[in-house]
């Protein structure tokens, strides 16, 4: 179950295995973003030699945007480390460009962040290898003239999270992952934002800090009483062909589903 992915920047190798110690369900070594121009060729040199040394199998790569000159290079890193747990893919905007990345026979995480990724997520999401759905607020809000931080921005982001789980749903793929919560001194913010990410049905969500980690894993885990109630029904579905009462809720094939989803059976 991946209920939170956090990222760590390429070019602070110190930091790879506090990362792992967090028990983040995915960590995403960030050749992008969080790395510097000047640096990105010493960002890929850590990676590489992390990835060569260690056999976790929970590290993803963040590579650059297609266009950007450490793209080829990126590819190639990726495809020399049969173990890398995925590829993020940034800028996310055509099938033609997911299907050069799934060349690299790694699982593929696309990343929407601008427009034309969300108008064209309809064919992208049918790409063979990938495995989840993600979002980038921060970049999608620049593109859309969005103030990120204001409290009517969900008015917006939450179509582009009806576009996710609708097209993760339509092409048999896992759960998406929600996006970040940016305000890293606010901890009452991104349990709400956590708590509506999960009964929206998002799997989990990127994270920024390792202190972010653990709240947000606290949350999207079914609570003993939620994986009592999915024991009970299960076992009372063996007793049972079709729709039956349970403790006075009506329980048909979607709530067992849910109920196994639940327990990871």
């Amino acid at each position: 179950m991946i209920r939170t992915v956090l990222f760590v920047p390429g070019d602070r190798p110190e930091r790879f295995e506090k990362a792992i110690a967090t028990g983040a369900g995915r960590v995403v070594i960030d050749l992008e973003d969080a790395v510097e121009p000047q640096h990105k060729d010493q960002a890929r040199e850590n990676a590489d030699r992390y990835l060569a040394q260690t056999r976790h199998q929970n590290v993803m790569v963040r590579i650059n945007s297609n266009g950007d000159e450490a793209y080829k290079q990126d590819l190639a890193l990726c495809r020399a480390h049969p173990h890398l747990a995925g590829v993020m893919v940034p800028k996310a905007e055509s099938l033609k460009q997911l299907e050069e990345v799934a060349d690299t026979c790694r699982k593929i995480w696309p990343l929407i962040e601008t427009p034309q990724g969300l108008l064209t997520l309809p064919e992208s999401a049918t790409c063979k290898g990938i495995e989840r759905l993600v979002f980038g607020v921060l970049d999608l809000a620049i593109q859309l003239g969005i103030n990120a931080y204001s409290p009517s921005s969900h008015r917006i982001f939450d179509q582009v999270r009806y576009a996710l789980l609708l097209h993760s749903a339509l092409n048999g793929l896992e759960p998406p992952v929600d996006t970040v919560y940016p305000v890293l001194s606010d901890m009452e913010g991104l349990s709400a934002f956590a708590t509506a990410s999960k009964d929206l049905g998002f799997a989990g969500m990127l994270c920024l800090h390792p202190k972010q980690v653990e709240q947000v894993d606290s949350i999207f885990i079914p609570s003993a009483h939620e994986q009592a109630w999915a024991e009970r029904v299960l076992e009372a579905a063996k007793q049972h062909g079709g729709a039956f009462s349970f403790e006075g809720r009506m329980i048909d094939a979607p709530v067992l589903t849910s109920a196994r989803r639940m327990l990871g059976k």
